[in-house]
């Protein structure tokens, strides 16, 4: 028995910077031919940091989000700060708008397990029935599957597997069940 393929894809991320590295290494293969909207994440190239909050880089146009506050060198307090992540959505969502073939989204993590962060457009794109693909590490598992399953697959972090979902999601492929 054949079904759509599901078009909201999630990559598991042991280490988020490796995921982040693939997903800008798709985005240069495919932009020529789609319409990418969403964001990656960046480092924050601060030294001496606990926590590794960062930034959004705009796909569409480059903006940077800055998702943390800089709280000094040897602090062991999470410096996440969801205005960036907020101000990102906004703008991932004005870009949904526009009009898109794909909606890259870095990650679904603390925020978006809390229904803040990027959860708008995630929403927005569900809505418009674009194409989705983000990671999630194992720690908000629980929480992706409570807001996506079940439309979503599990992809590893591989290049090659992910063009081919994409391929595949970009022209409604069927795919067979087990």
């Amino acid at each position: 028995m054949e079904q759509p393929i599901k078009t909201i894809a999630v990559v598991p991320s042991a280490r988020g910077s490796a995921v982040q590295k693939i997903f800008r290494d798709l985005i240069e293969r495919w932009k020529s031919t789609a319409r990418i909207a969403g964001v990656v994440e960046e480092g924050h190239e601060l030294a001496d940091r606990f926590c590794g909050a960062g930034r959004l880089r705009s796909i569409t146009d480059g903006s940077c989000y800055p998702i943390f506050q800089d709280l000094g060198p040897g602090s062991k307090a999470c410096h996440l700060d969801a205005s960036g992540a907020m101000a990102a959505s906004d703008a991932v969502q004005r870009d949904i708008t526009a009009g898109c073939d794909l909606v890259l989204l870095s990650k679904f993590g603390r925020l978006e397990a809390a229904r803040g962060g990027l959860v708008p457009a995630f929403i927005a794109a569900t809505e418009t029935g674009v194409p989705i693909l983000t990671s999630v590490s194992a720690k908000f598992e629980d929480a992706w599957a409570q807001f996506a399953a079940p439309m979503y697959v599990v992809l590893p972090a591989d290049s090659a597997t992910i063009d081919e979902w994409w391929r595949a999601a970009r022209s409604g492929d069927k795919v067979g069940c087990s």
